[in-house]
């Protein structure tokens, strides 16, 4: 997703969706190491948009 996509989301919703990406780094981090990944840069796209998401409630938390 990009980062203005997240500036739409409710809190509630942010923090649902940053559990989801977590859940599904920790999937694709234990098919890395079972060597069933097809695409590797997956797990760098899940980090990327966990950062996002991570900066967006740091964001809101400094604006209250």
């Amino acid at each position: 997703m990009k980062a203005n996509e997240f500036h739409s989301l409710s809190d509630a919703e942010l923090s649902k969706k940053l559990k989801e990406l977590k859940s599904e780094l920790f999937n694709l981090r234990f098919r890395h190491a079972s060597n069933q990944l097809e695409n590797p840069l997956s797990i760098r796209t899940c980090k990327r948009d966990i950062a996002r998401v991570n900066t967006e409630i740091r964001a809101r938390q400094n604006k209250a």
